[in-house]
Parts: C-alpha cells; sequence; structure tokens
C-alpha cells in the first residue's frame, strides 16, 4: 500500500475504509465486520470513523473487527465539536479508546469547528498526544483562514492533515486551500469522495468506467488518488471493498484526466470550502 508521510514522520495509507453509517443495524453487523476485515487482508489498514458515527455504533464496530491485529491498523477518529473543550476532548479521546478496545489512537481529529476556542481543543490534543493517547492529532472541514488561525496557535505547528469534503463535483479545496495544505506539507484526507453516491450516476464516469472495464466507484477513487489526497471510501460490503481497492492500481490517462476536468471544472474564481456543500 503507497503511504503519505505526515508532518511528524508517521506513515499514513493513501487509500482507506470509512465507517459513516457503520454500527447502526444490527442485521448488518456481520457483514459490516467482514467488509472490515477483507479491506484489512487487502491492504487497506487506514479506517477513519468518529465518535458521533451511529452515536459511538462504529467504533465499537470497528474494536470488534481489530482485536487481533490492532498493531497493523491506522486508526483515526474524531472528536464532535460539543465535547472539543480541554476537559472535554480528552474524555471523548477516552471513551473512543474505551469502545475501539485499544490504547492509542494513530490520528484523532476535530470534526469540524464549533463555538469551543481551538486554543483549548489543542491543548487537549497536546495533553492527549503527550500521555501517549493519540499519535498525531488534526481537523476537519477547516478553510485557510481557520488554517492559518489554528496553525498560529500554541500546538498549531503539530497539526498533521485536514479532513475535508472533496471529489470530482466538490473541487472547492483547490481554489486555495489544496495549495497552502501541499506548500505547508499538511496532508488532505477526503472525505464523501464519492459523494454519498450521487456519482455513481453520472453519464462520463459512467462512460469512462465502462471503456476501462472497471466500476463508476473505481475512477473516481483513482482520479481522487491522482491528485496525491488520503482517500477512505465506505467499506459497508466486501464487495464494495474489494472494488476499491482496485482502484489503487487503475492509472487515468491524460485524456482522461483532461475529459474529466471538462465535465468537472475547477473553480475558476474564489469558492469557500463548504459553499453549495
Amino acid at each position: 500500500m503507497k503511504n503519505i508521510c505526515l508532518p511528524s514522520g508517521q506513515m499514513m495509507p493513501v487509500l482507506g475504509m470509512g465507517t459513516a453509517g457503520l454500527g447502526e443495524a444490527i442485521a448488518q453487523h456481520e457483514n459490516e465486520i467482514a467488509a472490515l476485515r477483507r479491506g484489512l487482508d487487502l491492504g487497506m489498514t487506514l479506517i477513519d470513523t468518529a465518535e458521533i458515527y451511529g452515536e459511538g455504533g462504529a467504533e465499537t464496530l470497528i474494536g470488534e473487527a481489530i482485536a487481533n491485529c490492532r498493531s497493523s491498523v491506522f486508526l483515526v477518529s474524531k472528536v464532535a465539536p460539543r465535547n472539543a473543550t480541554r476537559l472535554g476532548a480528552i474524555a471523548a479521546c477516552e471513551n473512543s479508546l474505551r469502545r475501539l478496545q485499544t490504547d492509542y489512537l494513530d490520528l484523532y481529529l476535530l470534526h469540524w469547528r464549533g463555538p469551543v476556542p481551538l486554543s483549548e481543543t489543542l491543548a487537549a490534543f497536546e495533553t492527549l498526544k503527550q500521555s501517549g493517547k493519540i499519535r498525531d492529532y488534526g481537523v476537519g472541514n477547516f478553510d485557510v483562514e481557520d488554517m492559518e488561525e489554528a496553525s498560529a496557535l500554541p500546538g498549531g505547528e503539530a497539526i498533521a492533515t485536514n479532513q475535508v469534503p472533496y471529489n470530482l463535483q466538490h473541487r472547492n479545496s483547490e481554489w486555495k486551500l489544496l495549495p497552502w495544505c501541499r506548500q505547508t506539507g499538511i496532508p488532505i484526507m477526503a472525505h464523501s469522495p464519492l459523494l454519498q453516491g450521487e456519482l455513481l450516476k453520472h453519464p462520463k464516469l459512467e462512460e469512462i468506467a465502462q471503456q476501462r472495464g472497471r466500476r463508476v466507484a473505481q475512477v473516481a477513487i483513482a482520479w481522487l488518488l491522482h491528485q496525491e489526497v488520503i482517500v477512505f471510501p465506505k467499506a459497508s460490503s466486501i464487495a464494495h471493498v474489494e472494488q476499491n481497492r482496485t482502484a489503487l492500481d487503475l492509472e487515468l490517462s491524460t485524456e482522461e484526466l483532461s475529459a474529466l476536468d471538462v465535465t468537472f471544472p475547477p473553480p475558476s474564481k474564489p469558492i469557500a470550502l463548504l459553499d453549495n456543500w
């Protein structure tokens, strides 16, 4: 599996599995466990989750799935803004660790910015890092102005990543945020790579997928990987996980990339990260 180096030097897989929506239906429990374990077998050792997914249900599910292989998993979870105070973030992390049946996270993120001062959240993250409960920390859904503010605070220099919405239909980050993060050496994690399934029905993607003998999801994920960001599509079934994994081996041609730029043009003027999201 190809990796991206975080500012700390820790290596993070470029392709993994997302878990939003998992752990919510008892009838799907065994299928979801099997999907996660199949992904790990295929080298997709990055698993992204959050305390709000299924009110902790996704973390509990993951804890069961990785019980015998924790050391080989790059585990990411997120604290909800309402819990991101200095004491609240520490307690939230400890609750996540308990559900995940582990004593550390490889990466812990502020899910999105809320009313709590960033200085409090960063102080909590520093405490968690110093105690060994997290190895790295980062943020989610931060635009450039947020990143600049956070980076200037104590602990801000250690922000390891920014997880933002990024897919063919939603390329807002390319105007200013993506260049800024690349210049400062902060990798981007692209959430919603398939736009909650909306991209799976797009004619241009269907055309390229058919020509290449691939699935639409593989084309959309391959495009994101070409942008050198970290991608973690939802892992809800073995079949989908297997299809997602093969996107890593799909190299889109110059002509295909140009055609996608025509169909899904990058921003041509200043645009906020979450506009039209």
